[in-house]
């Protein structure tokens, strides 16, 4: 047994990524996250911790049984077909999962329906009704009172009288105590600006009872003693967390449950915090278990300035980039290029901008002309000459440092910053090959024994950063160890420099371990690919038996005379930004002409504002102004909707100037 009381020995550790939804193939931005989370267990796993690392699919809901419909095939084939092209994605990044749970695993299920019950027979879920005037884009119902202007507050549009049976969950008996877990755990909720959303939007001003279930669809888990209705997504999807550790309802729960339960950290997107940290938090109080101990909700990777759209073509795939970079360097990129708070940004030329500058040069070149100069000059004998100057000390202080500030900062969740630790390893040994000029040394045999100490220090700081690569770059990591034959170095031996085993050999023939990339062929190649996807594109409409199509209630007709009373216009968008008190607005500054109009439109789920600029849209310019969260709206954008909810704005198809009349 260690007897060492810092050590993480046997110490169990829990962490999770939120289940990706299976509606379609994940992008790199999704991607992303189990990348992140794989460092993090990776790295756990070199401190001694026992890591249980679980990760998997969200499969029911009414999106899943229409996009279903629509593909002419059972909700469950749907998914099914989903949910192997998302598991076979994890893999092919790579990523160390102990467990890929599916919600529609019938363990899972089964403990849903118990949990459900569990929660309703003891007065915490009761059945009632949604009833009130009800927006179908927003999916939301409003009192009298929230209408402006008699319309939806959030989008401007028509609503309806609406009632629904459900079930609801009396979120408001929990939420003092959740509030006072937060402020007694402020390390629960990170960044700490999540936690200051959390609390100042949602908990202080007062929560309302949620919905948990619906009979509107059937897709879902029923609810067992009443199968009209079916589990509505957040009680079915976020008790994966401990139904995939064994966790039982009737108090049997197995082994991993007891060992590993709370979770050590929830790794979710930014934009599924609310979720996680408070109707989460409260479900486990209903059920009387503990709190995770701390919720990560990470940024989100972009496409240039704008978030990842199907619609806007400009969607990257893992798959797609693995075939132009390699696993290793797609992984080195979204975790370097992501800010701790902030958003990151992705494109081609930013890909290619690192794998030259740093991978190819900073550690290839590096990796490269030591074992070169080891063979050139020794046979490929690595050996300590014994010859030391003051500047290995600096070389040696620098490596040891960095060792601990990677550790400190991944103990943080500051995984680009601990990358950048290891890459300042690197660093350090290039510019100590300029400072110690080996080729100048190997021109006098009486510095023999100084070149060969030289050529030591490079190897063993490499060893000791190719070891801490591992949880980053796994592949790249044993390929460089494998070249100067040496052992993976472990975490706890990374406070001590000079331990390569002196008289050992590096490899006679070193790998490239990443070759430099020129962007003009890159384009050329991006290019060609999106030619041939446009080209099969037709091909793929003519092969569907039928496009689908929408059918909607008809309006009463009306006159010419009364359509003639609305203006129409092209406006471009100059300038927009989020309504701060909603959730669904955004305020955008349209150029109509010689105008700016102000347009407030509840459409911030489908567009972020920097993809708003520039655009130019079709406008309903003569509204009566009217207030919508506070905020004065003098006009309305033109938007379609598909079955799925999903919005498209609508933009003129040739290029027209601002203020061009639609007639």
């Amino acid at each position: 047994m260690c007897q060492n009381e810092n050590c993480n020995c046997k110490k169990p550790y829990y962490i999770t990524t939120a289940i990706a939804y299976t509606s379609g193939k994940p992008h790199i931005g999704n991607t992303y996250e189990i990348v992140l989370a794989d460092s993090i267990a990776r790295f756990k796993r070199e401190q001694g911790y026992d890591v249980r690392f679980q990760t998997g699919t969200d499969e029911h809901g009414q999106k899943i049984e229409l996009k279903a419909e629509a593909a002419g095939v059972t909700p469950k084939q749907f998914v099914d077909d989903v949910a192997g092209q998302i598991k076979t994605i994890w893999d092919l990044m790579n990523t160390s999962y102990d467990k890929f749970i599916r919600t529609t695993d019938s363990d899972h299920e089964a403990q849903v329906q118990k949990i459900f019950k569990k929660l309703y027979d003891q007065g915490d879920i009761y059945k009632g009704y949604y009833e009130g005037l009800y927006c179908t884009p927003c999916e939301s119902f409003f009192t009298e009172s929230q209408l402006v202007d008699g319309k939806c507050p959030d989008c401007g549009r028509e609503v309806q009288p609406a009632k629904e049976e459900a079930y609801f969950f009396k979120m408001s008996k929990y939420a003092d105590r959740l509030i006072a877990y937060i402020n007694e755990h402020p390390e629960f909720i990170q960044p700490v600006s999540r936690k200051n959303e959390m609390m100042n939007n949602f908990l202080l001003p007062g929560l309302q009872d949620l919905c948990v279930s619906r009979t509107s669809f059937t897709w879902g888990i029923p609810v067992s003693f009443d199968p009209k209705h079916v589990t509505y997504v957040w009680l079915d999807a976020l008790t994966n967390y401990i139904t995939g550790l064994g966790y039982d309802c009737d108090g049997h729960s197995g082994e991993l449950f007891d060992k590993y339960w709370p979770a050590d950290l929830h790794l979710i997107g930014k934009d599924i915090i609310r979720f996680h940290t408070i109707y989460w938090p409260i479900f486990l109080m209903a059920l009387d278990l503990p709190l995770p101990k701390q919720v990560f909700g990470h940024p989100w990777l972009l496409q240039g300035d704008g978030k990842m759209s199907k619609s806007k073509g400009n969607v990257l795939y893992a798959d797609t980039l693995v075939d132009f970079f390699g696993v290793d360097a797609v992984r080195y990129f979204v975790l370097h290029e992501m800010p701790f708070e902030n958003d990151g940004v992705i494109s081609w030329e930013l890909m290619v901008e690192r794998m030259n500058s740093d991978l190819a040069n900073i550690l290839g070149n590096l990796v490269n002309r030591t074992i070169s100069m080891s063979n050139k000059y020794f046979g490929g004998e690595v050996r300590n000459g014994g010859a030391a100057d003051a500047v290995d000390e600096d070389l040696k202080n620098v490596v040891l440092e960095s060792v601990k500030k990677a550790e400190g900062k991944m103990n943080e969740l500051r995984v680009a910053d601990a990358i950048t630790e290891i890459f300042n390893i690197f660093r350090r040994c290039n510019k100590y090959i300029d400072e110690t000029m080996p080729w100048s040394l190997a021109k006098d045999e009486a510095q023999k024994d100084r070149l060969a100490t030289v050529l030591y220090n490079l190897v063993e700081a490499i060893t000791i950063g190719a070891s801490l690569l591992e949880s980053f770059m796994p592949d790249t990591s044993k390929k460089i160890l494998a070249q100067l034959h040496a052992q993976k170095r472990v975490l706890s031996e990374m406070d001590q420099f000079g331990l390569y085993p002196s008289g050992e050999h590096v490899t006679d023939a070193p790998e490239i371990l990443f070759a430099r990339m020129d962007i003009k062929e890159v384009m050329e190649k991006v290019e060609a690919m999106r030619a041939a996807e446009k080209a099969a594109a037709p091909a793929a409409e003519e092969a569907k038996e039928e496009e689908p199509v929408i059918d909607i209630e008809p309006k009463d007709e009306i006159e010419y005379d009364d359509f003639a009373k609305l203006q129409f216009q092209v406006g471009e968008i100059i300038a927009c930004e989020a309504v701060k008190k909603s959730k669904k607005l955004l305020c955008s500054q349209v150029k109509i002409g010689s105008q700016v109009k102000q347009i407030v439109s509840g459409i911030k789920a489908h567009y972020s504002p920097e993809e708003m600029v520039g655009k130019k849209v079709m406008v309903v310019v003569n509204l009566k102004p009217a207030k919508l969260a506070g905020v004065l709206s003098e006009g309305m954008l033109l938007c379609a909707e598909d079955a799925d909810g999903n919005l498209s704005l609508m933009v003129p198809e040739k290029k027209m100037p601002s203020g061009a009349e639609i007639c």
